[in-house]
């Protein structure tokens, strides 16, 4: 089959499945700070690492318009800062929960019955009890195009200023997915549990 973008019902696709083909996505939860003072937490599929040197990652939010900014998207133009949290098997029910639609000023911390950690480089808190987490300072925000419907995102580029890594989570030198189990998002209401990892040499490799 074949269909334009937003159009997989006359297709015969009851639901859209864009973010099921571009999948498994990783869950950046993303902690931020709003000019009063106030915390959000909330986790965003649209994310990933585009640079390791500078260390730099995106994430998209919704920006419907000035009344209807995702709350992360306003603080982290607010304050210019942002931290993302990863999302282990240990994280996911909490993860869930703020995930949830709160009113402005609502700290999904508390909702979801989690620490905060002080960062060392910006204001934002990190999660306590992650297993890592990169603290950074807003690089850029960028409005992507809006649809016929009028729904549109931003993209926010981050500069990451600091690296918090759980020693628990560090076997022979490097960061041990077993040990936390990272958990991925795929379509629909749908999710994964990396379990099933091996290695393989490029041909190049000496």
């Amino acid at each position: 089959m074949f269909f334009l973008p937003m159009q997989h019902k006359d297709a015969g696709l009851p639901f859209n499945p864009l973010k099921a083909i571009v999948s498994p996505r990783p869950i950046g939860w993303i902690s931020s700070k709003g000019a009063d003072g106030s915390i959000n937490l909330a986790p965003y599929s649209f994310f990933n690492a585009i640079s390791e040197n500078p260390a730099m990652v995106i994430f998209s939010a919704d920006c419907g318009g000035e009344d209807h900014r995702k709350d992360s998207l306003r603080n982290v133009e607010e304050t210019g800062e942002f931290v993302v949290n990863i999302v282990g098997q240990a994280q996911f029910d909490a993860m869930n929960i703020s995930s949830q639609s709160y009113d402005y000023g609502e700290n999904e911390f508390l909702h979801a019955g989690l620490d905060m950690v002080e960062s060392q480089t910006v204001s934002p808190p990190r999660v306590g009890g992650v297993p890592a987490a990169l603290e950074c300072r807003l690089f850029q925000t960028i409005p992507l195009p809006r649809s016929d419907s009028g729904q549109g995102y931003s993209l926010v580029m981050g500069t990451v200023t600091g690296i918090y890594v759980d020693d628990n989570m560090v076997s022979d030198g490097k960061l041990d997915y077993t040990a936390y189990t990272p958990i991925s998002r795929l379509g629909y209401r749908d999710y994964g549990r990396i379990t099933d990892i091996f290695q393989v040499a490029r041909p190049d490799d000496k």
